[in-house]
């Protein structure tokens, strides 16, 4: 007898190690819902099953938007409280045969198997951002959080585990990019943007090597004489077999690869000579402003001594260059970003805030971080007209900024109606069409020379 209850004992204790290890094994220890081991086996299971009946299968990725703010902000603990919150959350809105997991940080999959009624996706997603609206009470604070839905469907976008997996990823980043806190069907545009995208990127780690990219320059005109006292260094691809590639379309994948910081440094090197030979050959006060993104700002590895020893080394002051920056960044200025705004003005450089009026920032900032000139957006200028909303907004923005010991630069300005009107507002610089498109800089060059005789101003008043 003693000898059975020992036997049973010992069985009893291996089960007990067993499930500890399959637990440790396939189940979010946070959660409690499956990890990604179980999250593929179960789907490769509903792929199977589904393939066998002849049903549809949705897959969703869920990803938390800005989770990492509340991670920086409130720390790792209120962050792992979200994620527990999130899960009853998300369980509440789900159907008991759908299969909920965690692969790890703040992404969650669902996999709904067995469609009778492809409405019911729409109808789940529904629920799911409804939930999400409401706060988030974490460490005595009220916190709001979204979620951003990607849904591909079996075997309608994939009839594989890795690609229905890769396809309602690509669906959950295009639901990012509309605004985040919604849901987006995979569409086959999708995979054909992430082709070109990872074609890019590919032939973007060679751009620089293979002299493709190179600095366009766009004069700032003095609105007062017409002269050119200023110019923006703009980044252009010449890719061999696509041509002119936009900004908008490499910059982002510059940033989202690291490779803004070299090519930002090559930029700097090349602005940095050509506005010591303007300042030689045409005026003592020349100053080019190089556009840095928050990636640059945000990247440790962005060293700035070297950009303040090659000035030097050219015999150049810091006023010599402007750093454009963006209202966003201001909006999220931690320490490093407080720390480099602050090296650019003990170095002597100006600091030029890009499309003000467009985003949020506090008027704080502009006192805080001593900010040199700000620039009305393309936006405002481009409707103005004498008595109008724009009209106004500009006035508005010209008086806060000399006010504040700022000057302004007007963006856009393509008419010599809207010249003259932001003149008569006090505006101090115009930059647009009207003076110049963005050039090389043996065109710009031109600009210089194409100067009256008597050495007057190429801009000349009306």
């Amino acid at each position: 007898m003693v000898r059975r209850v020992a036997m049973s004992s010992d069985i009893t204790e291996q089960r007990r190690a067993e499930e500890i290890i399959h637990r440790q094994a396939n189940v979010d220890p946070l959660t409690g819902l499956p990890n990604r081991r179980l999250f593929l086996d179960r789907l490769q299971r509903a792929i199977g099953k589904s393939r066998r009946g002849h049903q549809k299968l949705a897959l969703m990725f869920l990803d938390l938007d800005h989770f990492k703010d509340i991670n920086d902000t409130l720390g790792h603990d209120v962050g792992d409280r979200l994620l527990e919150e999130t899960t009853h959350r998300l369980m509440a809105c789900i159907r008991e045969t759908d299969t909920l997991a965690r692969p790890g940080g703040d992404e969650f999959t669902l996999i709904m198997g067995e469609l009778q009624d492809l409405n019911s996706i729409d109808r789940v997603a529904q629920a799911i951002l409804r939930t999400m609206t409401a706060p988030f009470k974490l460490k005595d604070e009220l916190c709001y959080i979204s979620i951003s839905i990607g849904i591909a469907l079996y075997p309608d976008d994939a009839d594989s585990v890795e690609d229905l997996l890769k396809n309602a990823d690509q669906a959950m980043y295009a639901a990012k990019k509309l605004g985040r806190g919604r849901f987006c069907y995979f569409t086959p545009a999708m995979q054909e943007a992430a082709e070109i995208r990872l074609r890019l990127t590919n032939d973007l780690r060679h751009a620089l090597a293979d002299q493709q990219i190179w600095v366009a320059y766009q004069p700032i005109v003095d609105l007062a004489t017409g002269e050119i006292r200023k110019a923006e260094a703009l980044i252009r691809w010449e890719h061999p077999t696509r041509g002119r590639v936009n900004p908008a379309e490499f910059i982002p994948i510059a940033e989202d690869t690291g490779l803004i910081t070299e090519i930002g440094s090559w930029v700097f090197h090349q602005v940095a000579e050509q506005v010591a030979v303007w300042r030689h050959r045409h005026s003592a006060q020349f100053q080019i402003s190089i556009n840095k993104s928050p990636a640059q700002f945000h990247n440790n590895s962005d060293k700035l001594g070297d950009w303040f020893e090659h000035l030097q080394r050219l015999g150049l002051p810091g006023g010599c260059i402007a750093v454009e920056i963006t209202e966003g960044l201001l909006l999220d200025a931690s320490n490093t970003v407080t720390e480099k705004l602050l090296a650019f003005k003990n170095a002597g450089m100006q600091t030029s805030l890009d499309d003000f009026g467009t985003g949020y920032s506090s008027l704080s900032y502009l006192k805080k971080y001593q900010i040199d000139f700000l620039k009305i957006d393309q936006a405002f200028v481009s409707g103005l007209t004498a008595h109008s909303t724009d009209m106004a907004l500009c006035e508005a923005i010209i008086m806060l900024a000399h006010v504040l010991g700022m000057k302004v630069i007007a963006e856009g300005v393509e008419t010599e109606v809207q010249r003259d009107l932001l003149m008569q507002a006090g505006c101090d610089y115009g930059q647009g069409y009207l003076f110049s498109k963005p050039v090389t800089a043996a065109n710009f060059e031109k600009l210089f020379s194409s100067t009256r005789a008597d050495g007057g101003p190429r801009f000349q008043q009306r």
